[in-house]
């Protein structure tokens, strides 16, 4: 039973209560999010330089240099000129040489392996830095809570990204076939632009205490953020086109715009059988396919862009601004690339703009589902 004071004691007296503290909604799940982000920053800039990489790889017909999987031993490149002669050899048993490359040199030969062989490591040193990192905060209890599942995730598709790739080289070892199947090639790269999404979403969602991302989820901007999901969509849809464009050789024909040899649909778009075969071998219709959404793509930006003027939020409506921006450079780049027809530098700048694109729809509605603090005054 509590004891009874008097009415005339001195408060003073009373023993004094601890003053209450504020964060405690997340005081004991914040862990080590500035570390986590620098390391997931650090694994974004790995995965843009991969994709870079794997661009050139394709765009110097090096994939199929080297004709086995070994994710451990494969490591280490040939240290001899038997290693590389006996490398050689099994490369001339696989149809790209004997039906393009026939009469190859050994020292050209080394320029195509030196190419995949940086992929594949690049490959390699990324899953290094993810085991190191998210074992290192894993063990140290650093990771904040929720988050560990999230963190595996990237682990998992990288390490799927790895069993992809080798699928999408078997295609191009038998048969007739000069080069990967385009389909999986399509696989393989729209696989890597979930990656760098789910990365980059996921350092900046980290970049706020989880109060404030729960505070900032009440203000949230739900048709804009459905605006912004829709082209992302779309944006994934064309990036999977442009991948069967690469795999296909497709941006080298038609050098021409906006006709394609002089008419709207190029000359006989439908002439392989079985007629599913023209969607991803055709290279005239497979181009058309990449230009038809390029344009959707540029309707549904400029749409976004009016939409988000109506924002109240600022920081929104500048994200918005800068993805119509990266939209009207990818646009031009891609009309440029068909009118040279694909030099490797601008199909690799083509490329990258993609990835610019891609990463500014990320965080435009990243900024639509949990808008940034501003004053009544902004």
């Amino acid at each position: 039973m509590a004891q009874k004071r008097s009415i005339f004691e001195d408060v003073a007296e009373a023993p004094m209560r601890d003053a209450p503290r504020g964060g405690m909604i997340d005081a004991k799940s914040r862990g080590a999010r500035r570390g986590i982000r620098l390391w997931l920053w650090l694994l974004f800039a790995l995965v843009v330089v991969m994709i870079a990489v794997g661009g050139l790889t394709r765009l110097t017909d090096s994939g199929l240099s080297i004709t086995e999987w070994a994710p451990l031993s494969g490591a280490i490149p040939p240290l001899s000129e038997a290693d590389w002669q006996a490398e050689f050899d099994r490369y001339r048993q696989i149809p790209e040489y004997q039906l393009q490359n026939r009469g190859m040199s050994l020292d050209a030969f080394k320029v195509i392996y030196w190419w995949e062989w940086g992929h594949r490591q690049l490959g390699r040193v990324i899953g290094l830095v993810w085991a190191v990192g998210f074992l290192g905060f894993l063990v140290a209890r650093k990771i904040p809570a929720g988050w560990t599942g999230r963190l595996l995730l990237l682990g998992a598709l990288g390490g799927l990204q790895g069993a992809i790739g080798w699928w999408m080289v078997a295609s191009g070892l038998t048969g007739t076939m000069l080069d990967v199947a385009s389909y999986r090639l399509a696989v393989h790269l729209g696989l890597a632009f979930v990656i760098l999404g789910l990365i980059a979403w996921y350092a900046t969602m980290l970049a706020r205490p989880e109060a404030a991302l729960m505070q900032a989820r009440r203000s949230r901007d739900t048709r804009l953020m459905g605006w912004t999901g829709a082209l992302l969509a779309l944006s994934f849809v064309q990036i999977l086109l442009g991948a069967l464009v690469a795999g296909i050789d497709a941006g080298r024909t038609y050098p021409d715009w906006p006709l394609m040899a002089g008419g709207f649909l190029p000359p006989e778009p439908f002439e392989l059988r079985p007629l599913w075969r023209n969607f991803f071998e055709d290279d005239g219709l497979v181009q058309f396919m990449h230009r038809m959404t390029g344009y959707l793509v540029l309707a549904a930006g400029i749409a976004l862009w009016w939409r988000a003027r109506r924002s109240p939020n600022a920081a929104a409506r500048f994200a918005v601004n800068a993805v119509l921006a990266a939209l009207l450079v990818q646009t031009l780049l891609g009309i440029v690339t068909v009118l040279y027809s694909a030099p490797w530098t601008l199909a690799i700048l083509h490329q990258f703009g993609a990835v610019v694109l891609w990463t500014l729809l990320v965080r435009a509605r990243h900024r639509a589902a949990y808008p940034l603090p501003q004053s009544v005054r902004g």
